[in-house]
Protein backbone atom coordinates (compact mmCIF):
# COMPACT_ATOMS: atom_id res chain seq x y z
CA UNK A 1 0.00 0.00 0.00
CA UNK A 2 1.26 3.47 -0.88
CA UNK A 3 2.34 5.76 1.95
CA UNK A 4 0.50 8.90 0.89
CA UNK A 5 2.06 10.98 3.66
CA UNK A 6 5.52 10.30 2.25
CA UNK A 7 4.38 11.12 -1.27
CA UNK A 8 2.86 14.35 0.07
CA UNK A 9 6.29 15.23 1.43
CA UNK A 10 7.77 14.98 -2.06
CA UNK A 11 5.13 17.34 -3.45
CA UNK A 12 5.93 19.70 -0.59
CA UNK A 13 9.42 20.17 -2.08
CA UNK A 14 8.08 21.54 -5.33
CA UNK A 15 9.21 25.05 -6.19
CA UNK A 16 6.54 26.94 -8.20
CA UNK A 17 7.54 27.81 -11.74
CA UNK A 18 10.17 25.05 -11.80
CA UNK A 19 10.37 21.49 -13.06
CA UNK A 20 9.38 18.83 -10.55
CA UNK A 21 11.38 17.22 -7.75
CA UNK A 22 13.35 14.25 -9.06
CA UNK A 23 11.30 11.56 -7.32
CA UNK A 24 8.17 12.69 -9.17
CA UNK A 25 9.88 11.68 -12.42
CA UNK A 26 11.79 8.64 -11.15
CA UNK A 27 10.15 6.90 -8.21
CA UNK A 28 8.29 3.58 -8.69
CA UNK A 29 6.05 4.60 -5.77
CA UNK A 30 5.11 7.83 -7.52
CA UNK A 31 4.38 5.86 -10.70
CA UNK A 32 1.92 3.68 -8.76
CA UNK A 33 0.45 6.83 -7.25
CA UNK A 34 0.02 8.45 -10.66
CA UNK A 35 -1.93 5.46 -11.97
CA UNK A 36 -4.38 5.80 -9.09
CA UNK A 37 -4.53 9.52 -8.42
CA UNK A 38 -4.13 10.92 -11.94
CA UNK A 39 -5.10 8.40 -14.63
CA UNK A 40 -7.60 6.73 -12.32
CA UNK A 41 -9.35 10.01 -11.45
CA UNK A 42 -9.36 11.90 -14.78
CA UNK A 43 -11.24 11.90 -18.06
CA UNK A 44 -9.31 9.99 -20.73
CA UNK A 45 -9.79 10.52 -24.47
CA UNK A 46 -10.30 6.85 -25.32
CA UNK A 47 -10.95 7.08 -29.05
CA UNK A 48 -13.66 8.01 -31.51
CA UNK A 49 -17.16 6.89 -32.39
CA UNK A 50 -16.00 6.06 -35.91
CA UNK A 51 -13.95 3.23 -34.40
CA UNK A 52 -17.22 1.58 -33.32
CA UNK A 53 -19.51 2.98 -36.02
CA UNK A 54 -22.38 0.52 -35.73
CA UNK A 55 -24.34 -1.30 -33.01
CA UNK A 56 -22.63 -4.39 -31.65
CA UNK A 57 -19.20 -2.80 -31.71
CA UNK A 58 -16.46 -2.59 -29.09
CA UNK A 59 -13.34 -0.49 -28.50
CA UNK A 60 -10.87 -1.73 -25.87
CA UNK A 61 -7.85 0.10 -24.49
CA UNK A 62 -5.57 -0.05 -21.46
CA UNK A 63 -5.30 2.98 -19.18
CA UNK A 64 -2.15 2.60 -17.14
CA UNK A 65 -2.53 -1.07 -16.30
CA UNK A 66 -6.35 -1.07 -16.25
CA UNK A 67 -8.09 -2.57 -19.31
CA UNK A 68 -11.31 -0.77 -20.26
CA UNK A 69 -13.85 -1.62 -22.96
CA UNK A 70 -16.44 0.65 -24.60
CA UNK A 71 -19.43 -1.00 -26.26
CA UNK A 72 -22.19 0.17 -28.55
CA UNK A 73 -25.39 -1.66 -27.68
CA UNK A 74 -27.98 -2.96 -30.13
CA UNK A 75 -29.87 0.32 -29.89
CA UNK A 76 -26.67 2.33 -30.37
CA UNK A 77 -26.23 3.21 -26.68
CA UNK A 78 -22.62 3.62 -25.55
CA UNK A 79 -21.47 1.81 -22.41
CA UNK A 80 -18.07 1.39 -20.80
CA UNK A 81 -16.75 -1.18 -18.35
CA UNK A 82 -13.67 -2.41 -16.62
CA UNK A 83 -12.44 -5.04 -19.08
CA UNK A 84 -11.88 -7.60 -16.32
CA UNK A 85 -13.91 -10.81 -16.00
CA UNK A 86 -15.92 -11.10 -12.79
CA UNK A 87 -14.81 -14.72 -12.48
CA UNK A 88 -11.06 -14.56 -11.89
CA UNK A 89 -10.21 -11.23 -13.43
CA UNK A 90 -8.95 -12.15 -16.90
CA UNK A 91 -9.00 -9.44 -19.58
CA UNK A 92 -12.11 -10.14 -21.64
CA UNK A 93 -11.41 -8.21 -24.85
CA UNK A 94 -8.02 -7.60 -26.44
CA UNK A 95 -7.11 -3.96 -27.02
CA UNK A 96 -8.46 -2.62 -30.29
CA UNK A 97 -11.76 -2.18 -32.12
CA UNK A 98 -14.09 -4.80 -33.53
CA UNK A 99 -17.66 -6.03 -33.96
CA UNK A 100 -19.15 -8.37 -31.36
CA UNK A 101 -22.64 -9.28 -30.28
CA UNK A 102 -21.39 -10.48 -26.89
CA UNK A 103 -18.23 -10.30 -24.82
CA UNK A 104 -16.80 -13.75 -24.08
CA UNK A 105 -13.93 -14.19 -21.67
CA UNK A 106 -11.32 -16.34 -23.42
CA UNK A 107 -10.30 -18.02 -20.14
CA UNK A 108 -13.39 -19.82 -18.79
CA UNK A 109 -15.96 -18.63 -21.35
CA UNK A 110 -18.06 -16.44 -19.12
CA UNK A 111 -20.27 -14.42 -21.47
CA UNK A 112 -21.47 -10.82 -21.07
CA UNK A 113 -23.95 -8.76 -23.05
CA UNK A 114 -22.92 -5.44 -24.53
CA UNK A 115 -24.76 -3.89 -21.57
CA UNK A 116 -22.26 -5.57 -19.24
CA UNK A 117 -24.70 -8.10 -17.78
CA UNK A 118 -23.44 -11.65 -17.25
CA UNK A 119 -25.54 -13.92 -19.48
CA UNK A 120 -23.71 -17.24 -19.14
CA UNK A 121 -21.32 -18.83 -16.63
CA UNK A 122 -21.10 -22.56 -17.21
CA UNK A 123 -21.48 -25.16 -14.47
CA UNK A 124 -21.75 -22.71 -11.60
CA UNK A 125 -23.38 -23.88 -8.36
CA UNK A 126 -27.13 -23.30 -7.72
CA UNK A 127 -26.40 -20.52 -5.22
CA UNK A 128 -24.59 -18.46 -7.88
CA UNK A 129 -26.45 -15.30 -8.94
CA UNK A 130 -25.49 -14.02 -12.39
CA UNK A 131 -27.02 -10.60 -11.70
CA UNK A 132 -24.37 -9.99 -9.06
CA UNK A 133 -21.46 -10.50 -11.44
CA UNK A 134 -21.85 -8.10 -14.34
CA UNK A 135 -18.88 -6.11 -15.60
CA UNK A 136 -18.10 -3.10 -13.45
CA UNK A 137 -19.18 0.13 -15.18
CA UNK A 138 -16.93 3.01 -16.17
CA UNK A 139 -18.16 6.53 -16.94
CA UNK A 140 -18.36 7.31 -20.66
CA UNK A 141 -19.19 10.50 -22.57
CA UNK A 142 -19.29 11.37 -26.26
CA UNK A 143 -18.63 14.85 -27.66
CA UNK A 144 -18.91 15.47 -31.41
CA UNK A 145 -17.54 12.00 -32.22
CA UNK A 146 -14.86 11.85 -29.49
CA UNK A 147 -15.16 9.27 -26.69
CA UNK A 148 -14.10 9.98 -23.12
CA UNK A 149 -13.99 7.57 -20.19
CA UNK A 150 -13.27 7.98 -16.49
CA UNK A 151 -12.61 5.22 -13.98
CA UNK A 152 -13.20 7.57 -11.04
CA UNK A 153 -16.13 6.93 -8.76
CA UNK A 154 -16.96 10.62 -9.14
CA UNK A 155 -15.24 11.99 -12.25
CA UNK A 156 -14.44 15.67 -12.80
CA UNK A 157 -17.43 17.75 -13.96
CA UNK A 158 -17.93 17.39 -17.70
CA UNK A 159 -20.73 19.72 -18.81
CA UNK A 160 -18.64 22.87 -19.25
CA UNK A 161 -16.01 20.96 -21.22
CA UNK A 162 -18.69 19.61 -23.54
CA UNK A 163 -20.22 23.05 -24.00
CA UNK A 164 -16.86 24.59 -24.93
CA UNK A 165 -15.49 21.80 -27.14
CA UNK A 166 -18.57 20.74 -29.09
CA UNK A 167 -19.22 23.92 -31.13
CA UNK A 168 -15.59 24.05 -32.28
CA UNK A 169 -15.16 20.32 -32.95
CA UNK A 170 -18.54 19.51 -34.53
CA UNK A 171 -17.70 21.15 -37.92
CA UNK A 172 -14.88 18.60 -38.33
CA UNK A 173 -17.51 15.84 -38.58
CA UNK A 174 -15.72 13.13 -36.63
CA UNK A 175 -18.95 11.14 -36.68
CA UNK A 176 -18.42 10.88 -40.44
CA UNK A 177 -14.75 9.93 -40.17
CA UNK A 178 -12.78 6.71 -40.33
CA UNK A 179 -9.48 5.63 -38.82
CA UNK A 180 -6.94 5.87 -41.65
CA UNK A 181 -3.87 4.86 -39.64
CA UNK A 182 -2.64 4.21 -36.12
CA UNK A 183 0.81 3.58 -34.68
CA UNK A 184 2.53 3.39 -31.31
CA UNK A 185 5.91 4.41 -30.01
CA UNK A 186 7.60 3.37 -26.76
CA UNK A 187 9.46 6.26 -25.14
CA UNK A 188 11.95 5.52 -22.35
CA UNK A 189 10.82 8.43 -20.23
CA UNK A 190 8.36 9.20 -17.46
CA UNK A 191 4.92 10.13 -18.76
CA UNK A 192 5.18 13.63 -17.26
CA UNK A 193 8.33 14.33 -19.26
CA UNK A 194 6.46 13.18 -22.37
CA UNK A 195 3.58 15.52 -21.63
CA UNK A 196 5.77 18.47 -20.66
CA UNK A 197 7.51 18.11 -24.00
CA UNK A 198 4.14 17.89 -25.76
CA UNK A 199 2.88 21.05 -24.06
CA UNK A 200 5.47 23.49 -25.42
CA UNK A 201 7.22 24.69 -28.52
CA UNK A 202 10.16 26.29 -26.73
CA UNK A 203 12.19 23.48 -28.31
CA UNK A 204 10.52 23.42 -31.73
CA UNK A 205 12.74 25.71 -33.79
CA UNK A 206 15.72 23.41 -33.32
CA UNK A 207 13.99 20.19 -32.33
CA UNK A 208 11.39 20.09 -35.13
CA UNK A 209 12.63 21.71 -38.35
CA UNK A 210 9.90 19.97 -40.40
CA UNK A 211 7.04 20.95 -38.08
CA UNK A 212 8.36 24.53 -37.98
CA UNK A 213 7.59 24.94 -41.69
CA UNK A 214 3.84 24.81 -41.06
CA UNK A 215 3.24 25.19 -37.31
CA UNK A 216 3.41 28.78 -35.98
CA UNK A 217 6.02 27.98 -33.35
CA UNK A 218 6.72 31.64 -32.58
CA UNK A 219 3.08 32.17 -31.59
CA UNK A 220 2.68 29.09 -29.38
CA UNK A 221 3.41 30.96 -26.19
CA UNK A 222 1.91 33.22 -23.61
CA UNK A 223 -1.09 31.01 -22.87
CA UNK A 224 -2.75 30.95 -26.30
CA UNK A 225 -2.13 31.59 -30.00
CA UNK A 226 -4.02 34.84 -30.54
CA UNK A 227 -1.97 37.91 -31.46
CA UNK A 228 -3.69 41.21 -30.88
CA UNK A 229 -3.45 43.78 -33.68
CA UNK A 230 -1.77 41.29 -36.04
CA UNK A 231 -3.26 41.78 -39.54
CA UNK A 232 -2.87 38.09 -40.38
CA UNK A 233 -4.78 37.04 -37.26
CA UNK A 234 -7.42 39.70 -37.88
CA UNK A 235 -7.93 38.38 -41.42
CA UNK A 236 -8.11 34.83 -40.05
CA UNK A 237 -10.73 35.85 -37.50
CA UNK A 238 -12.83 37.50 -40.20
CA UNK A 239 -12.62 34.43 -42.41
CA UNK A 240 -13.69 32.12 -39.59
CA UNK A 241 -16.65 34.37 -38.90
CA UNK A 242 -17.69 34.21 -42.57
CA UNK A 243 -17.51 30.40 -42.45
CA UNK A 244 -19.41 30.16 -39.19
CA UNK A 245 -16.44 28.59 -37.38
CA UNK A 246 -15.71 29.31 -33.73
CA UNK A 247 -12.20 30.06 -32.54
CA UNK A 248 -11.99 30.15 -28.74
CA UNK A 249 -9.80 30.01 -26.79
CA UNK A 250 -11.48 28.02 -24.05
CA UNK A 251 -9.28 27.21 -21.09
CA UNK A 252 -10.68 24.95 -18.39
CA UNK A 253 -9.29 23.20 -15.32
CA UNK A 254 -8.11 20.24 -17.42
CA UNK A 255 -8.56 21.29 -21.03
CA UNK A 256 -7.53 23.82 -23.68
CA UNK A 257 -9.43 24.39 -26.93
CA UNK A 258 -8.40 26.93 -29.57
CA UNK A 259 -8.38 27.36 -33.34
CA UNK A 260 -5.40 29.23 -34.77
CA UNK A 261 -3.92 30.01 -38.19
CA UNK A 262 -0.95 28.06 -39.48
CA UNK A 263 2.08 29.76 -40.96
CA UNK A 264 1.48 32.08 -43.91
CA UNK A 265 0.43 30.10 -47.00
CA UNK A 266 0.07 26.77 -45.10
CA UNK A 267 -3.30 25.09 -44.73
CA UNK A 268 -2.55 21.71 -43.15
CA UNK A 269 -0.04 20.12 -40.80
CA UNK A 270 1.81 18.17 -43.47
CA UNK A 271 5.35 18.21 -44.80
CA UNK A 272 4.46 20.76 -47.50
CA UNK A 273 1.56 22.49 -45.77
CA UNK A 274 -0.94 21.28 -48.35
CA UNK A 275 -3.92 19.00 -47.57
CA UNK A 276 -3.06 15.31 -47.35
CA UNK A 277 -6.65 14.26 -48.12
CA UNK A 278 -8.71 15.38 -51.11
CA UNK A 279 -12.02 14.75 -49.36
CA UNK A 280 -12.19 17.39 -46.63
CA UNK A 281 -13.57 16.80 -43.15
CA UNK A 282 -15.25 20.21 -43.05
CA UNK A 283 -18.04 21.49 -45.29
CA UNK A 284 -17.04 23.39 -48.40
CA UNK A 285 -13.91 23.27 -50.50
CA UNK A 286 -11.72 25.87 -48.73
CA UNK A 287 -9.02 24.05 -46.71
CA UNK A 288 -7.63 27.20 -45.08
CA UNK A 289 -9.25 27.07 -41.64
CA UNK A 290 -6.12 26.67 -39.52
CA UNK A 291 -5.88 24.02 -36.84
CA UNK A 292 -8.21 23.34 -33.95
CA UNK A 293 -6.01 22.25 -31.06
CA UNK A 294 -7.92 20.48 -28.31
CA UNK A 295 -5.99 19.04 -25.41
CA UNK A 296 -6.87 17.42 -22.10
CA UNK A 297 -4.90 16.55 -19.01
CA UNK A 298 -3.31 14.22 -18.26
CA UNK A 299 -2.52 12.54 -21.54
CA UNK A 300 -3.69 13.87 -24.88
CA UNK A 301 -3.80 16.54 -27.58
CA UNK A 302 -5.43 16.59 -31.01
CA UNK A 303 -5.11 18.82 -34.05
CA UNK A 304 -8.14 19.03 -36.34
CA UNK A 305 -7.42 20.66 -39.69
CA UNK A 306 -9.69 20.82 -42.72
CA UNK A 307 -8.57 17.40 -43.98
CA UNK A 308 -7.71 15.30 -40.93
CA UNK A 309 -7.70 14.97 -37.16
CA UNK A 310 -4.49 13.76 -35.53
CA UNK A 311 -4.67 12.24 -32.04
CA UNK A 312 -1.77 11.93 -29.58
CA UNK A 313 -2.01 9.98 -26.33
CA UNK A 314 0.62 9.23 -23.66
CA UNK A 315 0.01 6.20 -21.41
CA UNK A 316 2.42 5.35 -18.59
CA UNK A 317 3.69 1.76 -18.70
CA UNK A 318 6.44 2.11 -16.09
CA UNK A 319 8.23 4.74 -14.01
CA UNK A 320 10.54 5.46 -16.96
CA UNK A 321 8.44 4.25 -19.90
CA UNK A 322 5.47 5.71 -21.80
CA UNK A 323 3.43 4.31 -24.69
CA UNK A 324 2.60 7.04 -27.22
CA UNK A 325 -0.31 6.32 -29.56
CA UNK A 326 -1.01 8.38 -32.67
CA UNK A 327 -4.17 8.12 -34.80
CA UNK A 328 -5.14 9.83 -38.06
CA UNK A 329 -8.81 10.29 -38.95
CA UNK A 330 -10.04 11.14 -42.45
CA UNK A 331 -13.46 11.46 -44.05
CA UNK A 332 -15.24 8.13 -44.24
CA UNK A 333 -15.66 8.48 -48.01
CA UNK A 334 -11.97 9.15 -48.66
CA UNK A 335 -10.36 6.24 -50.50
CA UNK A 336 -6.80 5.24 -49.68
CA UNK A 337 -4.57 5.45 -52.76
CA UNK A 338 -7.06 7.75 -54.47
CA UNK A 339 -7.89 10.54 -52.01
CA UNK A 340 -4.92 10.11 -49.67
CA UNK A 341 -1.62 8.32 -49.27
CA UNK A 342 -0.91 7.00 -45.76
CA UNK A 343 2.80 7.80 -45.91
CA UNK A 344 2.16 11.42 -46.87
CA UNK A 345 -0.70 11.70 -44.36
CA UNK A 346 1.45 10.55 -41.45
CA UNK A 347 4.93 11.78 -42.41
CA UNK A 348 5.05 15.04 -40.44
CA UNK A 349 3.77 13.68 -37.14
CA UNK A 350 5.83 10.50 -37.49
CA UNK A 351 9.08 12.43 -37.78
CA UNK A 352 7.97 14.84 -35.03
CA UNK A 353 7.10 11.99 -32.66
CA UNK A 354 10.47 10.32 -33.25
CA UNK A 355 12.26 13.60 -32.57
CA UNK A 356 10.22 14.05 -29.39
CA UNK A 357 11.03 10.50 -28.28
CA UNK A 358 14.75 11.29 -28.52
CA UNK A 359 14.28 14.54 -26.60
CA UNK A 360 12.25 12.87 -23.85
CA UNK A 361 14.77 10.04 -23.45
CA UNK A 362 17.61 12.57 -23.29
CA UNK A 363 15.61 14.49 -20.67
CA UNK A 364 15.05 11.34 -18.62
CA UNK A 365 18.74 10.44 -18.64
CA UNK A 366 19.57 13.87 -17.28
CA UNK A 367 16.84 13.75 -14.65
CA UNK A 368 18.38 10.49 -13.37
CA UNK A 369 21.61 12.41 -12.64
CA UNK A 370 22.93 12.91 -9.14
CA UNK A 371 23.29 16.54 -10.14
CA UNK A 372 19.66 17.11 -11.19
CA UNK A 373 18.08 20.21 -9.70
CA UNK A 374 14.64 21.48 -10.80
CA UNK A 375 15.14 24.44 -13.12
CA UNK A 376 12.87 27.41 -13.98
CA UNK A 377 10.39 27.25 -16.82
CA UNK A 378 10.30 29.97 -19.46
CA UNK A 379 7.18 31.89 -18.49
CA UNK A 380 6.23 32.73 -22.07
CA UNK A 381 7.53 29.75 -24.07
CA UNK A 382 6.51 27.10 -21.52
CA UNK A 383 3.26 28.52 -20.21
CA UNK A 384 1.30 25.39 -21.14
CA UNK A 385 3.93 23.27 -19.36
CA UNK A 386 3.45 25.29 -16.20
CA UNK A 387 -0.31 24.89 -16.56
CA UNK A 388 0.11 21.12 -16.91
CA UNK A 389 2.48 20.83 -13.93
CA UNK A 390 0.26 23.04 -11.76
CA UNK A 391 -2.74 20.88 -12.67
CA UNK A 392 -0.82 17.69 -11.91
CA UNK A 393 0.34 18.88 -8.51
CA UNK A 394 -3.10 20.17 -7.52
CA UNK A 395 -4.81 16.99 -8.70
CA UNK A 396 -2.32 14.84 -6.81
CA UNK A 397 -2.57 16.84 -3.62
CA UNK A 398 -6.38 16.90 -3.78
CA UNK A 399 -6.25 13.08 -3.92
CA UNK A 400 -3.87 12.91 -0.93
CA UNK A 401 -5.82 15.45 1.13
CA UNK A 402 -9.14 13.66 0.55
CA UNK A 403 -7.70 10.39 1.84
CA UNK A 404 -5.34 11.51 4.60
CA UNK A 405 -6.27 15.05 5.58
CA UNK A 406 -2.70 16.06 4.71
CA UNK A 407 -2.49 19.23 2.64
CA UNK A 408 0.97 20.78 2.60
CA UNK A 409 0.40 23.17 -0.28
CA UNK A 410 2.09 26.48 0.50
CA UNK A 411 0.69 29.80 -0.48
CA UNK A 412 3.89 30.78 -2.25
CA UNK A 413 6.97 28.58 -2.09
CA UNK A 414 7.95 25.14 -0.83
CA UNK A 415 9.21 24.81 2.74
CA UNK A 416 12.30 22.97 1.54
CA UNK A 417 15.22 25.19 2.63
CA UNK A 418 16.89 27.35 -0.01
CA UNK A 419 20.55 28.11 -0.31
CA UNK A 420 21.87 31.61 0.31
CA UNK A 421 21.52 32.56 -3.36
CA UNK A 422 17.92 31.37 -3.52
CA UNK A 423 18.61 28.19 -5.48
CA UNK A 424 16.27 25.25 -4.87
CA UNK A 425 17.70 22.60 -2.55
CA UNK A 426 16.81 18.94 -3.07
CA UNK A 427 16.36 16.79 0.02
CA UNK A 428 19.48 14.75 0.80
CA UNK A 429 19.30 11.34 -0.83
CA UNK A 430 16.38 12.21 -3.09
CA UNK A 431 18.51 12.62 -6.19
CA UNK A 432 20.20 9.27 -5.76
CA UNK A 433 17.40 6.95 -4.68
CA UNK A 434 14.44 6.00 -6.87
CA UNK A 435 12.23 4.86 -3.97
CA UNK A 436 10.57 7.05 -1.39
CA UNK A 437 11.21 5.44 1.99
CA UNK A 438 14.74 6.77 2.42
CA UNK A 439 14.48 9.84 0.22
CA UNK A 440 11.72 11.50 2.21
CA UNK A 441 13.29 11.48 5.65
CA UNK A 442 14.59 15.02 5.30
CA UNK A 443 11.43 16.23 3.60
CA UNK A 444 9.32 14.79 6.37
CA UNK A 445 11.37 16.58 8.99
CA UNK A 446 11.11 19.88 7.10
CA UNK A 447 7.36 19.49 6.74
CA UNK A 448 6.93 18.66 10.41
CA UNK A 449 9.03 21.61 11.50
CA UNK A 450 7.11 24.26 9.60
CA UNK A 451 3.33 24.77 9.52
CA UNK A 452 1.67 24.66 6.09
CA UNK A 453 -1.15 27.04 5.28
CA UNK A 454 -4.21 25.63 3.57
CA UNK A 455 -4.08 26.64 -0.10
CA UNK A 456 -7.79 26.05 -0.61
Amino acid sequence: MLDLSMIAAVFAQRKPGHSLPQALYNSPDVYEFDLQAIYGQSWILAGFTCEIPRPRGVLALTIGRSPVVITRDRDGTLNAFHNSCRHRGAQVCSDGAGARSRLTCPYHQWVYGLDGKLVHAKDMQPSFKAEDHGLKPVHVEEVAGALFVSMAETPPPFDRFRAELEPLLAPHRLNEAKLAHQNTLVEKGNWKLVMENARECYHCAVGHPELSLTFPIGEAKGGHFAKDDDPRHQAFDAKLASLGLSKGPHIGPWWQVERFPLREGQVSLTMDGRPAVKKLMIDGDDPDVGSLRWAIEPHSFCHSTSDTTVYFSAMPTGPHETLVTCKWLVHQDAVEGVDYDVERLTALWNVTNLQDRDLVEMNQRGVHSLGYTPGPYCEEGESYVQRFVDWYCDKAQDFIAARTGIDRRPMSISAVPASADGAHVTAPGLAATPGLAMTLAFAGEAAAAEPWPDAS
